[in-house]
């Protein structure tokens, strides 16, 4: 069972890291599930988007709703996040040679969002990597006991951390 978490810096820097890496490990033929995350921004202006590449041939699907330029509430759209976990789910099978969940956040810290879908992932024993700012590592933390291992946010250190996961189960292409 192996759990990696990094911790990033910047705002949207695990959104970024992650996107490239699951391209790169798509490219390589391992089979991929869960989501990764990108940030388009707004034409008139306001906030970026929140959208979710579902991995293993899903959808996309947009997790932030549109609540007018004064609104000071929460953006992010419950139902399509749920929906999200539910194309995870989905596509997630013993085969299955990575999960990666795009950010453990508020709602994960709240016990909701994909924190089950972690948890039966590992049960599987599928390894996993997300990520966690610092506003919800505590609540990571909590959840994950000992269990995680800290990845440093870098490309080639999360692709050997990816290696020493898979060793010979590693797909040749």
């Amino acid at each position: 069972m192996r759990l990696g978490v990094i911790y990033p810096q910047q705002k949207a820097g695990a959104d970024v890291l992650l996107c490239g890496l699951a391209a790169r490990l798509e490219a390589d033929g391992l089979r991929l599930a869960g989501t990764v995350q990108s940030n388009p921004a707004r034409a008139d202006g306001g906030r970026c988007d929140m959208d979710l590449r579902v991995l293993g041939g899903g959808p996309g699907i947009r997790i932030s709703q549109s609540l007018g330029p004064g609104s000071r509430g929460c953006r992010l759209d419950l139902s399509a996040l749920e929906g999200a976990v539910e194309e995870v789910r989905a596509r997630m099978t013993p085969d299955t040679d990575l999960v990666i969940i795009n950010k453990f956040g508020k709602h994960e810290a709240e016990g909701r969002g994909f924190r089950p879908l972690i948890a039966d992932a590992l049960a599987l024993g599928l390894p996993v990597l997300t990520a966690a700012n610092a506003l919800n590592r505590f609540a990571f933390d909590s959840f994950a006991a000992d269990l995680a291992e800290t990845v440093p946010a870098d490309p080639d250190r999360l692709q050997a951390w990816i290696d020493g996961v898979l060793g010979d189960q590693r797909i040749a292409v």
